[in-house]
């Protein structure tokens, strides 16, 4: 079935004054951490309010106002997200530029409307609505430098309203996204987001890898050899959209209940985190759903991919880079067992003890996986299992514009068989877990997931 039609209202441009304060350099050279991004999909995101849920919602054309100033207000001083990625030919080198010269028309903000589609629905179907889900968020001119950095779009739907954004990777990762959220939220309700917080740093300087600027300039070469041309490659969008989707919320108590089942095989205090519980647990649930469908054998190797925050590590960083560094600053973590151990009647067990084991190796060395693309490059990805966002991510508490918190949030995004996305769940201390997966192992995976 075709996905309800969106149609375009208003297409036009967020300006933000070249004039703009910034204390740091007008060029921001994309780090090593960054390059790696500038060629793979896009953050989209979106947001869905269901005034049947309780949203206070006003009429859609001061909904759109507001929005509308409140992220004017917001990229003024978040300026990365309201410049463009050049490219630096002499040197080989991306950089953000925000110059005067990087104004470029601003952020491109669309209005839309789709009267087909309810709220309502698309804010409580367990399985989602790619396709209507696609037409939700903008997409952005950067499959060449120079690129935008970040859209919006706001859709009128039957008895609510969506919002969602494009961001550029290689600009923010997962904790920017969420401060940039939450800094339009803050300005859209007529708040200061800014009157208590310290400044943010946007300098990637400040990600001081050893090599510096020619490793940055390695990365490029060898992860986007093309440029100008930044072109995302075409089987990561084609074959996303073959994916079945389905979001699950894990209540407070059954992750407690997780961890102590974990924590008494292992014999070992403290509990482990939300994080290490549920990526047990999705790990196993695809091990055993891929292998039912003989698409994973017993003997075969299998793997756990996901990120860790390197700012505030002085293992990383001397100095560390700062909680308010406003970037990307992640690297990759691989953990790795046989499927036969995760098959077995211990293998929950089994998989915590491989995600705890690469945790606490990473705080160690958290930069170890920095160059985390070469590192996927050497596995076979239809056995991973891509951990994304974290459980501590205020999805829905840092997305109040002022009507309440969204009903729904979602990466649109989610581009791999067996990738994972969490995020704090609406209410009582749960997760949200959104799962990709190929559509005939999807309900093996819900079965499994769900047996715990």
């Amino acid at each position: 079935m075709a996905p309800p039609s969106v149609t375009i209202i208003e297409e036009g441009r967020i300006t933000v004054p070249p004039a703009a304060a910034l204390s740091e350099p007008a060029l921001f050279k994309l780090s090593p951490l960054d390059a790696q991004w500038i060629t793979l999909p896009l953050i989209q995101r979106v947001l869905v309010f269901d005034a049947g849920a309780g949203a206070a919602i006003p009429p859609f054309e001061s909904v759109v106002a507001s929005l509308r100033a409140s992220l004017a207000e917001t990229v003024a001083r978040l300026l990365p997200l309201a410049r463009r990625i050049v490219f630096l030919p002499s040197s080989g080198e991306a950089a953000i530029d925000c110059s005067e010269g990087g104004v470029a028309g601003g952020v491109r903000f669309v209005v839309a409307e789709c009267g087909d589609a309810d709220a309502a629905r698309v804010a409580g179907d367990a399985d989602h609505d790619v396709g209507l889900m696609e037409r939700l968020v903008p997409v952005l001119d950067a499959d060449a430098l120079p690129a935008e950095t970040m859209a919006a779009q706001v859709t009128r739907l039957g008895g609510g309203v969506a919002v969602g954004v494009a961001l550029h990777h290689a600009v923010v990762d997962g904790r920017s996204v969420w401060r940039f959220f939450e800094a339009w939220a803050a300005a859209c309700r007529g708040g200061d987001a800014w009157s208590a917080a310290p400044g943010l740093m946007f300098d990637r300087a400040a990600v001081a890898l050893p090599g510096g600027e020619e490793l940055a300039r390695t990365v490029l070469r060898v992860h986007a050899p093309n440029l100008p041309v930044a072109t995302v490659p075409k089987f990561l969008v084609e074959d996303r959209l073959k994916l079945s989707r389905r979001t699950f919320t894990v209540a407070s108590a059954q992750i407690h209940r997780l961890k102590q089942r974990i924590a008494g095989a292992l014999m070992a205090s403290p509990l482990p985190s939300s994080f290490v519980a549920l990526s047990a647990l999705a790990w196993v649930s695809f091990v055993r759903s891929k292998n039912s469908a003989g698409a994973i054998a017993a003997d075969d190797e299998v793997y756990l991919f996901f990120f860790i925050d390197c700012r505030g590590r002085r293992a990383a960083f001397d100095p560390p880079v700062e909680d308010n560094f406003f970037g990307t600053c992640i690297s990759g973590c691989l953990a790795v067992a046989t499927a036969r151990d995760l098959l077995s009647d211990d293998g929950l067990v089994t998989a915590a003890a491989a995600v705890q084991g690469e945790v606490r190796r990473a705080a160690e060395d958290p930069l170890a996986g920095w160059d985390w693309m070469s590192l996927l490059s050497r596995i076979s990805l239809h056995r991973l299992v891509n951990m994304a966002g974290s459980t501590r991510l205020p999805a829905y508490e840092a997305a109040d514009f002022g009507w309440g918190p969204p009903s729904r949030t979602e990466l649109v995004t989610m581009n791999h068989d067996g990738q994972v996305v969490l995020v704090a769940a609406k209410c009582g201390g749960g997760v949200q877990a959104s799962v990709s997966l190929h559509p005939a192992h999807m309900d093996a995976f819900k079965s499994h997931f769900e047996s715990y």
